[in-house]
């Protein structure tokens, strides 16, 4: 182990460590590389473009953001204005708004104007399943 002041570097077998990331060593691997040619040009051809899958990585950034996901969650359960959404989750109506509006980018929720109020919910019954799954997973 060395010590560089706020940075500690750990040497496991080659692969530096930073922290507490995990290192090579740390993750089950095979013991000898056999390359499964039908499996690699399956997947070559199967795997999506870069410019899909750069879109998919940053939908997943969206949820990366727990204020985010107690919006989404607070809509999976009820469709919402942003007074009441702001109320619930005991925050500002601005800081409601600002998340709303990256959630709306992303094609997340969606809104309706009812007299003075605008109403949010989950744009689709994608978006249901993709909390809906979370938190089955995290409860697993």
């Amino acid at each position: 182990m060395f010590n560089f002041g706020l940075i500690t570097y750990i040497q496991v077998t080659g692969y530096r460590q930073k922290g507490g990331a995990m290192a090579i060593s740390d993750v089950e691997h095979c013991d000898e590389v056999h390359r499964h040619d039908g499996i690699v040009l399956r997947m070559r051809t199967e795997m999506p473009g870069d410019d899909e899958l750069y879109d998919l990585a940053e939908l997943f950034k969206v949820f990366g953001d727990s204020t985010r996901i107690r919006i989404l969650f607070a809509l999976f359960e009820q469709e919402m204005c942003v007074c009441d959404i702001a109320d619930t989750l005991n925050m500002t109506q601005s800081a409601i708004s600002h998340q709303l509006r990256i959630l709306k980018q992303s094609k997340l929720v969606g809104n309706r104007r009812e007299g003075k109020q605008v109403i949010y919910f989950l744009a689709d019954d994608h978006v249901r399943t993709i909390i809906d799954q979370g938190i089955n997973h995290i409860e697993e």
